[in-house]
């Protein structure tokens, strides 16, 4: 069976689906700051793996550019943040080996 919505439904749908993602993208995102931090004060990130942080921030890298060939913003915001905490945290750990 196919879901019919009319034209205010489906906005309101597509309102509060990107605020599940923009709340999800926020949640995940801030997610990265306690190691950042804690990476920083330290000078030391002993328990980072290093072959684990360059997958993923490459892979960080490939959802930001899927987000932007996509335009959705969600995506693109919550990736180019993380990429930029998750670039941080592999240049310490690679600084202070």
């Amino acid at each position: 069976m196919v879901a019919s919505y009319s034209l205010p439904e489906s906005r309101a749908l597509l309102i509060h689906s990107d605020l599940v993602g923009y709340f999800a993208a926020a949640l995940t995102t801030i997610a990265f700051i306690p190691q950042a931090v804690l990476t920083w004060k330290n000078k030391h990130a002993q328990g980072v793996s290093l072959g684990m942080y360059m997958i993923f921030t490459v892979g960080i890298a490939l959802w930001l550019v899927y987000g932007m060939l996509i335009a959705v913003w969600p995506i693109i915001i919550a990736n180019a943040i993380t990429l930029m905490l998750a670039g941080f945290i592999l240049t310490m750990k690679i600084i202070y080996k």
